[in-house]
């Protein structure tokens, strides 16, 4: 453990980027994790449910409309590609869209908003990690959590469960300035997508895929179990979230560094070990103090002793993926997403309403684990297809 210790020591001595993101992600991902474990404490599982709800219809609106991921606008900045201004404008277009369809479905303004809002917090932070601002990308996420924190707290006291996602909405206004000057830099030319439509189409169907996942559950949850399990289940995915920070720290940083080249072999490696001793924390010591702090959320004990196991290959999953995304290699990782969503979705309808949250959670886990598999063969393919370059 000390010897695991001096090593990460080290990593943050050697790497001020990694430190910068890891303040800001950890600090940032703590202060929304008080403001929604807040949340669920005031608003019981059934209310918690039903706000999960609407943020799912929010990120499904983002998932379709978002053409520019946040790893396709990395990548190229990365690269010093010009492509900003022009994936940005394809983005704000296709998000006016899905405004458009969410406002008339759903006669709920403020979460035709969050679709933009979502989009915005992407586009940004793709173009900071990939021009490896770091510092820059910490106190833009910082600013936004605390914003969310005050605002989402404040307004929902004056006007409910629309407050809150008013208070997320006005929460990413920041990042507006941020788009207005990369417009303002580069010019939009699209013809600098014609080579790169391969790439683009491809990563833009990874991350629906993957997030594809993360909302449809919601959806699947609702009408078959009802609210109060879906507070239940987006509880245990917000402690997961917590979990998992430093999973998405490593994967911000290291993105970047795979699509120039960089080798990252001690990063990748002690973030696998440090993933192993927080599943173990997570499903041995958080069932005894759940009960504790959140008392009416008797479910979330049993999701969290399956789902603290994700941690693990959930590590595994972005690692490889930094690889073959920073390599343009996107096929893999285009095929594990569709697969593991396809079992997730099928396992969520079967194993749901017999098992509960229980069933659920092992199903999470099981798609996990088929996505590592999956993108662990893909790696071995991106590396004899180096080999035989070099030779």
């Amino acid at each position: 453990m000390n010897s695991l210790w001096k090593n990460f020591i080290n990593i943050l001595k050697n790497n001020q980027g990694i430190f910068s993101v890891g303040f800001g992600d950890s600090v940032g991902k703590g202060i929304s994790a008080i403001f929604w474990f807040l949340m669920a404490g005031i608003l019981g599982p059934e209310q918690y449910g039903e706000i999960h709800y609407f943020l799912a219809i929010a990120g499904m609106g983002q998932i379709f409309s978002l053409i520019a991921t946040s790893q396709t606008m990395t990548v190229y900045t990365a690269k010093k590609i010009k492509i900003e201004s022009t994936l940005i404008f394809i983005s704000l277009i296709s998000g006016s869209v899905a405004f458009t369809i969410i406002l008339v479905t759903t006669l709920q303004i403020e979460v035709a908003f969050l679709v933009l809002a979502f989009i915005l917090i992407e586009l940004t932070n793709g173009m900071l990690l990939g021009n490896r601002k770091y510092q820059t990308y910490a106190k833009f996420f910082l600013l936004q959590k605390v914003l969310l924190f005050i605002l989402g707290l404040g307004l929902f006291f004056q006007f409910g469960i629309p407050g809150i996602i008013a208070g997320i909405v006005l929460s990413h206004i920041p990042y507006v300035f941020l788009i207005f000057k990369e417009l303002k830099r580069t010019k939009i030319d699209f013809s600098q997508l014609i080579s790169r439509k391969g790439f683009i189409i491809n990563n833009y169907f990874i991350v629906l895929s993957g997030s594809f996942s993360n909302q449809i559950d919601k959806f699947i949850i609702a009408p078959i179990l009802g609210f109060a399990l879906l507070g239940e289940y987006s509880l245990s995915l917000q402690i997961l979230v917590m979990l998992t920070i430093v999973n998405s720290i490593i994967f911000k940083y290291i993105l970047p560094q795979d699509s120039i080249g960089a080798n990252n072999y001690e990063i990748k490696r002690n973030a696998i070990i440090f993933s192993v001793i927080v599943a173990v924390f997570g499903s041995i010591a958080l069932p005894f103090i759940i009960p504790e702090v959140f008392p009416d959320y008797t479910e979330t004990v049993n999701a969290i002793k399956i789902l603290s196991w994700v941690v693990i290959p959930d590590t595994i999953i972005l690692i490889y993926t930094s690889k073959l995304l920073g390599s343009e290699r996107s096929k893999f990782v285009l095929t594990s997403n569709v697969i593991s969503t396809c079992i997730l979705i099928v396992g969520f309808i079967v194993l749901g309403p017999m098992f509960g949250i229980f069933g659920l959670a092992g199903m999470v886990l099981l798609s996990a684990c088929i996505q590592c598999i999956i993108l662990y063969f893909g790696k071995r393919h991106l590396d004899r297809e180096n080999r035989m370059n070099v030779s």
